[in-house]
């Protein structure tokens, strides 16, 4: 397994990681054994950084986490995050301190590797999307307070919300890492994208992570399973999520993705997940993408689609004039 830098943390990472969300749904809704199995089928293949949060469902994702890692003792990175309801400025650092406590519980751990804000990042606070002038001011203070005091070693942002604010938190280089949606229904962090892509242009957001040494942490790569290009979900996966950035609707991202398919037709990949992968890892800025699971077969699978590499010029050359023909259309 390929191992990339995490930006200015040093920690270097598998290029695939262990995504423990309710998209794939085998840390939340799976079975003890069949939970760890996966991931010590996962260490075994290489993979060292495991990602949860406290909403993945309603903290089972974090409990169960907890659980497996206490039965195995593996040795990885693990990163979970904080989701703040609306909060009024002077109580965020003690929000987010309460919410690492009962994450470090629930994880039975002391301190974790990576603690990451969940919200969007906005230009004006909103309900539970925070400013960015909030977040470099309030949270960075709050994650810096529990970084002295041992209870984590790095902290990040989940970089969700508006180009501006994103950019602005960017490039203040407060934050040690970010988890970018980048795929092949919206490359937009990735750089330019035609005039009229139906979709978030996220301006060149893995630039400015790069240029501020921020470790790329890979969201969203299958579109939430959209990339796939069926509807059908695992029984233990969510429903079809909200898209990020992407379409206006999962039916929308699942057609367009469709339209990819002559990437597989070609011979370019051996199918649109393998192509999304392996799309995502051709950008060096990425240090490593995030794959939700519901199955240890998926997980060989993605394991499988990483270790045939990035994919070569003339593949990314022709996802790209496929991508074009989204540009005009309705989200």
């Amino acid at each position: 397994m390929e191992q990339r830098v995490l930006g200015r943390t040093g920690l270097k990472v598998s290029v695939l990681g262990f995504g423990c969300g309710a998209v794939g749904g085998l840390m939340v809704k799976g079975e003890p054994a069949d939970q760890e199995r996966a991931v010590a089928r996962a260490l075994e293949l290489g993979i060292n950084y495991f990602d949860t949060a406290a909403q993945y469902g309603a903290g089972r994702s974090e409990t169960n986490l907890g659980r497996v890692l206490k039965s195995l003792k593996p040795d990885l990175y693990l990163g979970t995050k904080v989701r703040l309801p609306p909060t009024e400025p002077a109580q965020i650092g003690a929000a987010i301190s309460a919410a690492l406590e009962a994450s470090l519980k629930r994880l039975q751990l002391e301190r974790v590797d990576l603690f990451q804000f969940h919200n969007a990042i906005v230009d004006r606070t909103s309900g539970g999307e925070f400013a960015a002038d909030t977040v470099l001011d309030e949270v960075v203070a709050a994650f810096e307070r529990l970084r002295q005091e041992g209870k984590i070693r790095f902290f990040g942002i989940t970089a969700v919300g508006g180009t501006s604010a994103l950019h602005q938190v960017v490039d203040a280089r407060a934050f040690d890492t970010a988890q970018v949606s980048y795929n092949l229904l919206n490359p937009s962090a990735g750089g330019a994208v035609p005039s009229g892509f139906p979709a978030q242009d996220y301006g060149n957001l893995l630039g400015h992570a790069r240029a501020a040494e921020m470790g790329v942490i890979n969201i969203r790569v299958l579109a939430g399973g959209a990339l796939s290009g069926s509807e059908d979900r695992h029984p233990l996966g969510s429903p079809p999520p909200d898209p990020i950035g992407s379409g206006g609707s999962y039916a929308t991202d699942v057609a367009r993705a469709r339209r990819l398919e002559p990437l597989v037709r070609e011979g370019h990949a051996d199918s649109l997940v393998e192509a999304s992968l392996r799309f995502a890892i051709a950008n060096d800025a990425v240090s490593t993408v995030l794959v939700g699971y519901s199955t240890l077969e998926q997980l060989e699978y993605a394991a499988r689609a990483i270790g045939k590499g990035k994919l070569p010029p003339t593949a990314l050359a022709r996802a790209a004039e496929l991508q074009r023909g989204f540009a005009g259309e309705p989200r």
